[in-house]
C-alpha cells in the first residue's frame, strides 16, 4: 500500500513524514515485547506517523508508540482502576483521553482490527477491521467517540 497517495486520496488536511527507520521499528518491538502487524510496517517504512495540518498525530510516530505504551503499562496510579494495557498497543488517541489500537495476543498482533479504549469506563471496542479503514472512517467522520 502506498500511504501518502491513500491519504491524499482521503484529505489534503493530513500528512505523512519521512519513512522510519529499522532502529525506530526495532524500538517498538525491543521495548514493548511485541511484533507489529505487517500494515503497521508498511506504514512505518513510508512514514513514521500521519499527522494533521498543526501537527496533530493521527496515527502516532514510533517515538510516540513506546513512550505512551510504556506509560499506560506501568503508571502505577492506572493498576488499581483500569485492566491492564499489555493486551494493547496504542497507536492513536481521539484527543479526549481515549485511545485507539490493536489487540495483542500471544506476544503478537493476530489481526489488522483496531479498538478503541474509553478512558471513563475502560471499555474495550472494536472500530474498524483495518489501519486503512480506521484511518479512512476517522478523518471522513465514519468513526467517533
Amino acid at each position: 500500500m502506498k500511504w501518502k497517495k491513500y491519504i491524499e486520496s482521503i484529505s489534503t488536511e493530513y500528512h505523512v513524514n519521512a519513512p522510519a527507520t529499522n532502529a525506530e521499528i526495532m524500538h517498538i518491538k525491543d521495548e514493548l515485547n511485541i511484533q507489529i502487524s505487517e500494515k503497521l510496517l508498511e506504514l512505518f517504512r513510508e512514514t513514521n506517523g500521519i499527522f494533521d495540518r498543526y501537527g496533530c498525530p493521527l496515527i502516532w510516530s514510533t517515538k510516540q508508540i513506546v513512550e505512551d505504551n510504556l506509560f499506560f503499562r506501568n503508571f502505577d496510579g492506572y493498576k488499581d482502576i483500569y485492566m491492564p494495557f499489555d493486551h494493547l498497543l496504542f497507536v492513536s488517541d481521539a484527543g479526549n483521553g481515549d485511545l485507539f489500537g490493536y489487540r495483542i495476543l500471544n506476544g503478537s498482533i493476530q489481526d489488522d482490527e483496531i479498538y478503541a479504549w474509553n478512558h471513563e469506563d475502560d471499555s474495550r471496542t472494536w472500530v474498524s477491521s483495518s489501519l486503512e479503514n480506521f484511518v479512512k472512517g476517522w478523518i471522513s467522520g465514519e468513526i467517533t467517540v
